[in-house]
C-alpha cells in the first residue's frame, strides 16, 4: 500500500486557491448538458468525481470542449439525449449517479449505470421509489435498493411523488433536477427531517441561474409547473470548494495562522461554509471578505469543545472532528447519520482512526462524543487508514499539526483534490 508520511508541524500560515466546488461542479456540468444552448462553464473542479460527469455526458451525446484547464463549453441538449442506449461506470461518484439515474429514468432510452464495489453499497432505493411513483422502469441489476440499475423507456405520468429527506439530500437533488423533463405539474412531498439543507437551496439557486424557478413551500413541498425548460445562461463560474477549504482553515485554526482561502467568502452558495461558525465558537479568530475567508488561533492559544448540530455541515463536521483532537473538552458531533452512506460508513471509520490517536470516542447511530486524548499529546508515527475516502485522507493531515502521521493511500484525494497534500504542505513549517 502507499503512503505518505507527514512530519510533526510547527507553524502554519499562507493562502490557498482552492479548486472548484465538487457539488456545483456536478451540478453545472448536468444542467448545462440538459439546457438550450451553450454554455461556457468556467473553474470547474477537475477531479474523479466530475470527470465521471463529464466522461457520462459525452456518451450520452453532449458535445463538450475543454477551452482551458478548469473551462469547458457544453453545447446543450434541450432536454434530449442524442444516445438512447448507453452503458455508463460512474466509480463511487454519489453527485454523478444520483442525478443521471433520475435524469435518465425520464429520458425515454435504455441505459445501465454502473460503479465500483463501494457504490453497490450505497442505498438508493429511496429515489428508484418516488421514480417508479412517476411510471419510471428501473431494475436492480444486483441487490434490491442498491446499484447498479438498469433503466429502460417509460410512460411518466406527472403527479404527487414522496420523497424521504433524512437519508440524503441527493435524493432530493436529483428529483428537482430531473423534474423540468416531464411533461405536466410535478409535485414533491418531503417527509423525515430535511438533512443538509444548504445543498437543495445550492440546487434550487444553480435551477434558477438555468431559467427554472422550483416553486417551495417551507421544505416539504416543492412544485414544478409545466413547461418549463433550462436555458443556458451563456456563462457560469464554479466558486472554490468549501469543504475542501475547511482543512486549511482548522489548519490555521490549530497551528497559529493567519490561513487565507481564496474562492469562497461571505456569500457563497455551499452550506459548508458555515464550518467558520463552528471554529469561531471554538474561539478561532475569523475574517471575511468577498472572495476570502482568513482564520488564526484563538488569542488564548488553545481551541475550546463544542456541542454542535452538523445537519447543515456533513462533509465539514468530519474535519471538527479532527480538530477536536486540539480542543480542551469534550466535543459532541450530533446528526450526522448520513456518514453511513457516503464514500465509506465514516461514523465507523473516523472513531477507529481517531482512537488511533489517543481520543476516546463515544459513536452512536448519528454522533460522535471526542475527548481528546489526554494533556493533548497525540501519539506519534500512527498510520492512518483512509478507506479509499478522499475526506479521510485530508481531515487525518491535520493531525500532523500534533505529532508525525502516516496517511495510508493518500492518492484518494483524487476523487476532489488531487494537489491536496502539495496545497497543505506550501503552508507548514516543521
Amino acid at each position: 500500500m502507499k503512503f505518505l508520511d507527514l512530519h510533526a508541524v510547527k507553524e502554519v500560515k499562507g493562502t490557498v486557491r482552492l479548486p472548484g466546488s465538487k457539488s456545483i461542479s456536478n451540478r453545472v456540468l448536468l444542467l448545462a448538458a440538459l439546457a438550450s444552448g451553450g454554455t461556457h462553464v468556467r473553474d470547474v473542479l477537475v477531479a474523479d468525481d466530475t470527470i465521471c460527469m463529464l466522461n457520462a455526458l459525452k456518451v450520452l451525446g453532449v458535445s463538450i470542449n475543454q477551452t482551458d484547464e478548469n473551462d469547458y463549453f457544453i453545447q446543450g441538449v434541450g432536454g434530449q439525449f442524442p444516445i438512447r442506449e448507453a452503458d455508463l461506470f460512474l466509480e463511487n461518484a454519489g453527485t454523478a449517479y444520483r442525478p443521471l439515474t433520475a435524469v435518465l429514468s425520464l429520458a425515454q432510452g435504455h441505459y445501465r449505470l454502473y460503479g465500483i464495489s463501494r457504490m453497490y453499497e450505497r442505498p438508493v432505493g429511496d429515489l428508484v421509489d418516488p421514480l417508479r411513483q412517476l411510471g419510471a422502469d428501473i431494475t436492480y441489476l444486483g441487490n434490491d435498493g442498491f446499484p447498479p440499475l438498469e433503466i429502460k423507456a417509460a410512460e411518466i405520468q406527472a403527479d404527487l411523488l414522496v420523497v424521504r429527506g433524512d437519508v440524503s439530500s441527493q435524493y432530493l437533488t436529483s428529483l428537482l433536477i430531473a423534474s423540468p423533463l416531464i411533461d405536466g405539474k410535478l409535485t414533491i412531498e418531503v417527509i423525515g427531517d430535511l438533512i443538509s439543507q444548504p445543498y437543495i437551496a445550492l440546487t434550487l439557486g444553480l435551477m434558477s441561474h438555468f431559467g427554472v424557478e422550483i416553486e417551495q413551500t417551507g421544505l416539504r413541498h416543492f412544485v414544478s409547473d409545466n413547461g418549463l425548460n433550462y436555458i443556458s445562461p451563456g456563462e457560469i463560474s464554479v466558486e472554490g470548494d468549501a469543504s475542501s477549504a475547511s482543512y486549511f482553515l482548522a489548519a490555521g485554526a490549530i497551528g497559529g495562522g493567519p490561513v487565507r482561502v481564496e474562492g469562497i467568502g461571505r456569500n457563497s452558495l455551499q452550506g459548508d461554509v458555515l464550518f467558520i461558525k463552528a471554529l469561531e465558537k471554538m474561539g478561532a479568530c475569523i475574517l471575511q471578505g468577498d472572495n476570502w475567508i482568513e482564520v488564526r488561533s484563538p488569542q488564548s492559544g488553545r481551541l475550546t469543545a463544542i456541542n454542535i448540530d452538523c445537519n447543515h455541515i456533513p462533509d465539514a463536521a468530519m474535519t471538527l472532528a479532527v480538530v477536536s483532537l486540539f480542543a480542551d473538552g469534550v466535543t459532541m458531533l450530533k446528526n450526522i447519520a448520513s456518514w453511513k452512506v457516503k464514500e465509506t460508513d465514516r461514523l465507523y471509520a473516523m472513531a477507529t482512526e481517531l482512537r488511533k490517536l489517543g481520543a476516546v470516542v463515544d459513536e452512536g447511530p448519528d454522533f460522535l462524543r471526542i475527548t481528546p486524548p489526554i494533556n493533548g499529546n497525540i501519539p506519534p508515527f500512527v498510520a492512518i487508514n483512509t478507506y479509499n475516502d478522499h475526506r479521510m485522507a485530508m481531515c487525518f493531515s491535520l493531525a500532523s499539526l500534533g505529532a508525525p502521521v502516516r496517511i495510508n493511500d493518500p492518492t484518494c484525494v483524487s476523487k476532489t483534490f488531487p494537489n491536496y497534500f502539495a496545497e497543505f504542505a506550501k503552508l507548514v513549517k516543521y
